[in-house]
């Protein structure tokens, strides 16, 4: 494994049933610890086969991605314990309260008792939603469970995060609130992969990023110098001028 690397992808290729050309066509990186990475492309480029990959939801046709130099095929209950994968869907269950719902999901990493209940009022606490502990989450605003949403994929203290669109659809006090609190977790230590549609955001948050598209990461490095190096303003023009300006559906 590379030297510091909490994640190292090699040849990494995944052709689905069917299709002509691979949505992930032989990249390869690595992240390295304490960093927060983000995986940057249109619509259809490639992020969500690559983070499903990494957070072993599904298996690749060729490659090879370690977790903290563990294979998904090999060390699977290893990993399970030291990443965690907030989805851009809200992954709670409506009628359960905010509480119930992360009882339920510390449970599963094999979290109980005092512990457990500590964790959660903690994390209520930073994200301002102790006083709706008790109530149920399809009462909640977006940001609300945006923000339960996140809390139960931080609860076990994951070493690796991985983010599809977490700030998408919500209000500017939530982002500023969700992107903080991001940044605080992983100056504690956790690494960070993120992805995102709003690139000002990803430009802010992010130390490292890859831009992919057609299954190929095209550019990758630090966020500013690599809108230096393309004689861009921002990351937004440096993404435009790398993948195009024609809509992708």
């Amino acid at each position: 494994m590379a030297k510091g690397a909490a994640i190292e992808v090699r040849h990494l290729v995944k052709t689905y049933k069917g299709a002509t050309t691979p949505a992930v066509n032989n990249i390869s990186f690595a992240i390295e610890k304490g960093e927060i990475w983000g995986l940057l492309g249109p619509n259809g480029a490639g992020k969500t086969t690559t983070i499903s990959i990494l957070c072993g939801l599904l298996h690749q046709t060729s490659g090879e991605v370690l977790i903290h130099g563990f294979a998904h095929e090999k060390k699977r209950k290893e990993i399970k314990q030291l990443i965690s994968m907030v989805p851009q869907d809200i992954a709670l269950y409506p009628s359960l309260t905010a509480t119930e719902n992360l009882e339920y999901i510390g449970n599963m990493f094999g979290l109980k008792g005092k512990k457990l209940h500590d964790r959660i009022s903690d994390c209520l606490s930073v994200f301002g939603l102790s006083e709706v502990a008790s109530k149920r989450v399809e009462t909640f605003s977006g940001g609300m469970k945006r923000r339960i949403n996140l809390i139960a994929g931080i609860l076990h203290e994951p070493s690796v995060v991985f983010l599809d669109e977490p700030t998408v659809g919500v209000d500017v006090q939530s982002r500023n609130m969700i992107t903080g609190f991001l940044q605080d977790l992983n100056k504690k230590g956790t690494t960070i992969v993120y992805t995102s549609h709003l690139m000002e955001e990803a430009q802010n948050l992010c130390t490292h990023i890859a831009v992919i598209d057609y299954g190929t990461i095209i550019a990758t490095g630090v966020p500013a110098d690599l809108i230096q190096q393309h004689s861009c303003k921002n990351l937004e023009e440096l993404f435009l001028k790398l993948t195009g300006r024609k809509l992708r559906d």
